[in-house]
């Protein structure tokens, strides 16, 4: 009778929640993750780095001497852009890392780079308003664009990033387009890099159609193959380029620290819509993670973390060409977290994870569904190599292979025909 009551109540509360709300609905996901939390599977499912790579004494030690050398301010209330020392050395970064000549002006810090991608939709987007993204695309770019309630269009992806003739071709159909988000070294959830000519043609269609480009870098420092090309912002000739990455996957998610930069004119309003939101991002974690790169040599602690997942993304190519059957595609990245696969036309991977993979091999992956604006696409899913060791790696997609092989899929008491 409790129940029923508090259900109904519930339901009943349902009504005073704003559509954006109603409509921006992750049921799929969150039954994925549960099952991929299971101790029993071997997930495949989250973008995690390695937990045995984070630097746990070096960043206690961060904080502590941050709190110490800074005395009682560090707990005050501090800049909505963040501590001028930590973003000089981000500008310093980009401009030896990405070859984005920057000021500490037009830096901001950020709560990961999940708020800074939320942060350019609340500038920029009204409901209904064009935006481009790439199919497939990062789920939680999609999330936090949700919510905005935005109209898509989306663009392939292939081996050279994102299409760039269906991107001109969308942009003369749809010239009110305002936003273009990209995700171009390492993609997520494909892997793949965007060529420089690509980028190139990228600034100048932007510039062309009047739009605003959203990069999306969280894995630029992790290449385990191959040379580093310059951002897109590199290209930018109009400021209309924002850059945003974060420090997730290069030392730890944990410390909710991202940063984007955008030339001033964009910068003020970033501020402001910044500063209504939470005001500033915690300071005493700004202070550690700018007294760690005083104290640490981060390029050091990277080439440390490719080296670890270069070994992983290898354990996960060799198992999956030992025992995929041939008729199942998959990307082959220079580095990043994931590899796309592309199941034949007719299989649902989403289906196909919930009534056999999991209960039968007891592994996860993300399926593609979830992964493209349209939710049209359903016959790929991403993987991810860095969170496991390679012998598990290899165990899981040597279960999942097997269910994937023809043969053993005729013999399954589903639906599903490959």
């Amino acid at each position: 009778m409790i129940f029923a009551k508090k259900l109904a109540e519930a339901l009943n509360m349902k009504n005073l929640f704003a559509d954006r709300v109603l409509n921006n609905s992750t049921a799929d996901l969150d039954e994925i993750f549960k099952n991929s939390a299971n101790p029993e599977n071997i997930s495949f499912s989250g973008g995690f780095p390695d937990n045995h790579l984070f630097p746990e004494a070096d960043l206690k030690q961060a904080y502590q001497d941050a709190i110490t050398n800074d005395g009682p301010a560090i707990f005050q209330y501090q800049t909505t852009q963040g501590p001028l020392a930590l973003r000089k050395k981000i500008a310093a970064r980009m401009q030896q890392h990405a070859e984005v000549p920057t000021t500490a002006n037009e830096v901001m810090l950020t709560q990961g780079g999940q708020q800074a991608i939320d942060l350019v939709a609340k500038l920029v987007l009204n409901h209904g308003d064009a935006m481009i993204v790439e199919g497939p695309t990062y789920m939680g770019a999609l999330a936090a664009f949700d919510t905005y309630e935005p109209t898509y269009y989306e663009v392939p992806v292939d081996q050279h990033g994102m299409d760039i003739r269906v991107l001109r071709k969308t942009l003369r159909q749809h010239p009110e387009i305002k936003l273009i988000y990209t995700v171009p070294d390492f993609h997520n959830p494909t892997g793949t890099t965007m060529s420089i000519k690509r980028r190139q043609e990228l600034v100048a269609l932007a510039n062309q159609y009047n739009c605003l480009i959203l990069e999306d870098s969280p894995y630029r420092d992790l290449r385990y193959n191959g040379k580093s090309v310059p951002a897109v912002k590199h290209f930018d000739t109009e400021g209309r380029v924002i850059f945003i990455s974060s420090f997730s996957k290069i030392l730890s998610p944990a410390l909710r620290t991202g940063w984007l930069v955008a030339d001033e004119h964009l910068m003020t309003e970033l501020i402001n819509l910044k500063s209504a939101i939470d005001v500033q991002s915690p300071n005493v974690t700004l202070a550690a993670v700018n007294t760690y790169l005083d104290e640490h040599d981060l390029d050091a602690h990277i080439a440390k973390l490719n080296a670890a997942y270069k070994v992983k993304r290898d354990a996960m190519l060799t198992a999956m060409d030992r025992y995929f059957p041939k008729n199942v595609q998959y990307t082959r990245p220079n580095g990043g977290f994931f590899i796309w696969v592309t199941l034949p036309d007719n299989v649902d991977a989403h289906e196909l994870l919930t009534d056999v993979i999991l209960p039968q091999a007891h592994v996860a992956y993300v399926p593609s569904s979830c992964q493209f604006a349209s939710r049209k696409v359903k016959n790929g899913f991403r993987l991810n190599y860095t969170s496991l060791a390679p012998v598990t790696i290899t165990r899981g997609i040597q279960r999942l292979g097997a269910l994937l092989q023809p043969q053993a899929a005729a013999n399954l008491q589903t639906a599903i025909q490959f």
